[in-house]
């Protein structure tokens, strides 16, 4: 698959039929295989941090999720063809794992929120294997103690379960480096960071209206409903300045 590099962070040049046919693939073959879902704020991140770049870095599937990528990928004359968002992959991924009857565990969340969206997704796609879910509140991820029990009783309770696909819910970049370090020793197919996809399914969070989504308008929508939120929406026009800057260079 063709890269672009927007500040110097990897994106896959790929539409979303294209990422959902890659995601079948990586779910019929025998490999451990990893799907990130980054926008504006997280390759903002990457850039000023090494070691999170070197995890995008390694996953097999990387996805512009964001209009502030699309507008990048414009800007440096290296045009994405649209742009891919996780919850849409996620929704097809679901899609699929439903006819092709695969098995899925979501991991993440405030407590009780995985559990609503996997009962959720469960009535909406019945032949899915609903293997379990937890949230991410369990200790050793937060405190970063190695070898914590109750960390440990969570990786053992998915490798008993052995899901198709793990969806990690920390949100950005926590997810990122959890999968990064913990890929090796679970048993899962696919492992996909998904953010706050789990509160949509969930019902804790609504979605920005179709209108807003085919604009590339959905961040414009939750400054409206959550105008608190207004200094990590200004993330984006300080990506695009650091895009312009990176042009001129």
């Amino acid at each position: 698959m063709e890269k672009i590099y927007v500040l110097g962070v990897p994106v896959h040049k790929i539409n979303m039929n294209e990422a959902l046919d890659k995601s079948i693939e990586f779910l019929n073959s025998d490999e451990k295989r990893v799907i990130f879902t980054p926008n504006s704020e997280i390759v903002m991140m990457a850039k000023d941090d090494k070691h999170l770049l070197s995890v995008i870095e390694g996953a097999d599937l990387v996805i512009p999720d964001g209009i502030g990528l699309v507008l990048a990928s414009r800007i440096i004359k290296k045009p994405l063809e649209e742009r891919v968002t996780g919850i849409d992959l996620m929704e097809n991924i679901l899609d699929y794992c439903n006819k092709a009857k695969k098995s899925i565990f979501i991991l993440g969340g405030k407590p009780g929120v995985a559990d609503k969206a996997l009962k959720n997704i469960s009535k909406k796609y019945p032949n899915i294997k609903a293997l379990g879910s937890y949230h991410g509140y369990f200790k050793g991820y937060h405190i970063g103690c190695e070898g914590h029990d109750e960390e440990k009783s969570v990786i053992d309770l998915i490798n008993n379960l052995k899901p198709d696909v793990l969806f990690v819910a920390f949100g950005a970049p926590r997810q990122e480096f959890w999968i990064r370090r913990y890929k090796d020793e679970i048993n899962a197919n696919i492992f996909m960071g998904v953010g706050g996809s789990v509160d949509v399914y969930a019902g804790e969070v609504k979605r920005a209206p179709v209108i807003y989504q085919k604009l590339g308008l959905e961040w414009f929508y939750r400054l409206i409903k959550e105008p608190w939120r207004y200094k990590r929406m200004m993330a984006l026009p300080k990506f695009v300045i650091e895009v312009l800057k990176s042009v001129k260079k």
